[in-house]
């Protein structure tokens, strides 16, 4: 069955990649004329679009089967998914909405005091700076376990 699935796979791998070049290829010999371009490039975006969005649904879709198959897994993954939301919670607190301002000193349009746009984007760029902080504590403990065990 394995050995089965294995070359379906394959198969499917070497259409896709065959699909892929011929569209690449196409996109490589078309003139540089705008509407020309544009005709050659839509193809291959909405392909590559197609495959992203197969390759999430593929993704999630295993990830979700695996949790129910194995109860243990989801009690793991619900505990980091609630320390990813308290997480989020703490940067959302950090994050500030003050005005957005160009080289001018003017408040750009939608860059407004208290626009919720500010504010998220203010809650994830701290959300990005806590998860480096811990990612690289984790890193630096880790290099610094395998220098012990050397």
């Amino acid at each position: 069955m394995n050995s089965k699935f294995s070359k379906i796979l394959t198969i499917i791998v070497a259409v896709l990649s065959l699909i892929g070049i011929a569209l690449f290829i196409n996109v490589t010999f078309t003139d540089d004329v705008p509407e020309q371009m544009s005709g050659a490039v839509g193809p291959l975006i909405a392909f590559s679009t197609y495959l992203f969005l197969a390759a999430v649904v593929i993704t999630v879709g295993l990830s979700i089967r695996g949790l129910v198959k194995n109860p243990e897994n989801l009690k793991k993954t619900s505990l980091g998914l609630a320390a990813m939301v308290v997480l989020l919670v703490v940067a959302y607190i950090l994050g500030d909405s003050d005005p957005v301002l160009n080289a001018q000193g003017k408040v750009l349009e939608g860059g407004e005091l208290g626009a919720a746009s500010n504010q998220w984007v203010g809650s994830l760029i701290w959300y990005s700076l806590i998860l480096v902080v811990i990612g690289g504590g984790f890193f630096i403990i880790d290099l610094f376990k395998g220098l012990i065990k050397s």
